[in-house]
């Protein structure tokens, strides 16, 4: 009987250390697994990333040089018409003043002549054809100012880190935008309110940095006409009507204590709730339409401010009252040259 007992006290403490031995073998699997899964998933998102990066380089490099062509080739023809203008102008007043002075010492023309006066009805010629030159001045200008915000824009001769007056890059992007913001696609115009600080240049890689306040002021237009159009979707809850609502974007610009420069970007639109602003930054997430948004532009943006510029990009959001894009960038880039 005692033989019994210790062989079945053995084989108790033989089962339960079997059992420790395949529970610590089962968890060190699981473990293992675990392991390996975070592993993947880490790498599975860092193919992402550079999925959307070499996407994003690809598209926004045609673009830049379809956008630099073009401004090129309307910038010759343009010059032109703007350079001749004020010769024109001196012309047509030499002529004016001529016909003046035959009109002061030859003040009884023959009566065809004051006839084709009468008909042309000359003193409204003389008048309106000075306004007609300046408004030709004022488009031409107008032209100038476009081309020129378009190759600020692109910026494809400053492919390395250079100092560049951040004012100037968000102002060519407004300028790019005017067709959005003006209310040429929506019911009214989109109020924007420039706060600028006295920054000094930054050194950063300007033709990326316009593709983050692109992508930002879209997403702030988007949110604007979403809030308007009251969409009643989940991601933009606001009342059915808004009569009395007008759609506005704020850009401030500030430098911190940490010799940092600040750009917000603020909307008024439709907001953000707490489960969208957690993913937003994700590639290829999106709560736009099929068709309008892919997903890659503020997750491109994030890349290009926390990894290009050692900076950050931050979300605030309030859904029905609106969003506010804080970048955060370093005056100089010293580790990055």
């Amino acid at each position: 009987e005692m033989q019994s007992a210790i062989l079945k006290i053995f084989a108790t403490r033989a089962g339960a250390e079997i059992d420790r031995i395949q529970a610590e073998a089962v968890r060190q699997s699981e473990i293992k697994l675990r392991l390996q899964s975070e592993k993947l998933e880490a790498t599975l998102k860092k193919l992402q990333n550079t999925q959307t990066q070499l996407i994003q380089a690809e598209k926004m490099s045609s673009l830049g040089q379809l956008v630099a062509g073009i401004a090129h080739e309307i910038n010759n023809p343009i010059s032109f018409i703007y350079g001749n203008i004020q010769p024109a102008t001196n012309y047509v007043n030499d002529l004016i003043e001529l016909i003046r002075l035959y009109q002061e010492h030859a003040p009884s023309p023959p009566q065809a002549i004051s006839d084709f006066r009468e008909d042309i009805d000359f003193e409204y010629l003389v008048s309106d054809f000075s306004k007609l030159l300046e408004s030709m001045k004022t488009g031409a200008t107008r032209i100038r100012d476009i081309v020129k915000s378009l190759r600020t824009f692109s910026r494809l001769d400053e492919a390395g880190l250079k100092e560049i007056d951040l004012h100037e890059n968000i102002e060519s992007t407004l300028m790019i935008l005017q067709n959005r913001l003006n209310g040429s696609t929506v019911k009214t115009e989109i109020s924007v309110v420039k706060k600028y600080g006295n920054l000094p240049l930054i050194e950063c890689y300007g033709g990326l940095l316009n593709q983050v306040f692109l992508n930002l002021l879209i997403n702030a237009i988007d949110a604007i006409e979403q809030r308007r159009s009251s969409v009643g979707t989940r991601h933009c809850l606001v009342p059915t009507e808004e009569l009395d609502y007008i759609g506005w974007i704020t850009i401030t610009t500030s430098i911190t204590s940490k010799n940092q420069v600040i750009v917000s970007i603020q909307d008024n639109g439709c907001g953000m709730n707490s489960e969208v602003q957690e993913q937003i930054f994700n590639p290829f997430f999106t709560t736009k339409p099929v068709g309008k948004g892919t997903g890659m532009g503020l997750a491109t943006s994030y890349q290009i401010v926390t990894e290009n510029h050692r900076g950050n990009l931050r979300c605030f959001s309030t859904p029905g009252e609106g969003t506010k894009f804080a970048i955060e960038l370093p005056i100089s880039n010293l580790e990055l040259r």
